[in-house]
């Protein structure tokens, strides 16, 4: 075979995964700026195993389309997250197969890795409310939240796990040492306008406002040279590929050790 004349393997197509997601998160495009929404039926998203194997997956098809240049990313409804499967959930972690378990852990792993590391272009986080797992939207360039919006990380307090899953390392780099070891032993919630003076969010709004503003801003990053905005991305990104690397396989494999011997 001459290997010269072979064709490139196929990029993703947006009309493709957008597709395949649909169960999961509600996709638009306009001149290179991608938004993306979880959902569940068309409302909030309701967290579970497959949501958690979405995630991961849904940023490699996003990083692998040369065609998306800005990215929105954010919930629906009036909720961030609106609750979790309880049902698939109900089996407890410590009877959980090693097959099972380390699945768990390669999905909780991709859900931040991908993220940071196959995403090259500007992100934008979409936080509209509360609920669980808001790690994904503050690990974006950008982050933007309504006023009724509380930051907590309850594995500790709530769940009697290690606090390992990534929010404690977006509290540990944003809010420091001190503040995020306080959070995550206490479960003490940050509202909003809190969260923002201690720049662990950049802006705040009512709910109904936080697409309009986030399509501002990706417009605004869009008019930068592709180059510039996809290196901004780089270097605003280094410090979480950083924490990623040194602490987050041992942030989660205490979290889940220590669910396992309960």
């Amino acid at each position: 075979m001459d290997i010269t004349t072979t064709p490139l393997p196929r990029r993703p197509q947006f009309d493709d995964y957008r597709q395949k997601y649909a169960d999961y998160f509600q996709m638009s495009r306009e001149s290179g700026i991608i938004e993306i929404r979880m959902h569940t039926n068309g409302g909030s998203a309701i967290f579970g195993p497959k949501l958690h194997n979405a995630w991961g997956q849904l940023w490699q098809d996003i990083g692998n389309d040369p065609e998306n240049e800005v990215m929105i990313f954010g919930g629906t409804g009036e909720a961030w997250i609106g609750g979790f499967d309880t049902k698939a959930f109900a089996k407890p972690f410590r009877e959980w197969s090693s097959q099972e378990a380390y699945e768990h852990y390669y999905d909780g792993i991709k859900l931040l890795e991908n993220l940071v590391f196959n995403v090259d272009i500007p992100t934008i986080g979409v936080i509209n409310g509360n609920g669980p797992r808001k790690e994904v939207a503050l690990a974006c360039d950008l982050t933007i939240c309504s006023d009724d919006t509380t930051f907590s990380d309850g594995n500790f307090a709530l769940g009697g796990s290690a606090p390992g899953d990534g929010m404690h390392l977006i509290l540990q780099e944003l809010l420091g040492t001190k503040r995020a070891a306080h959070i995550l032993y206490t479960n003490e919630p940050i509202d909003a306008q809190h969260a923002l003076a201690l720049g662990l969010v950049n802006e705040v709004m009512p709910k109904a406002d936080l697409y309009k503003r986030a399509q501002e801003l990706a417009k605004s990053i869009a008019k930068q040279p592709r180059a510039a905005r996809r290196l901004a991305h780089a270097n605003i990104q280094r410090p979480w590929k950083r924490r990623l690397v040194e602490d987050q396989g041992f942030g989660f494999a205490n979290q889940l050790f220590g669910s396992r011997l309960e």
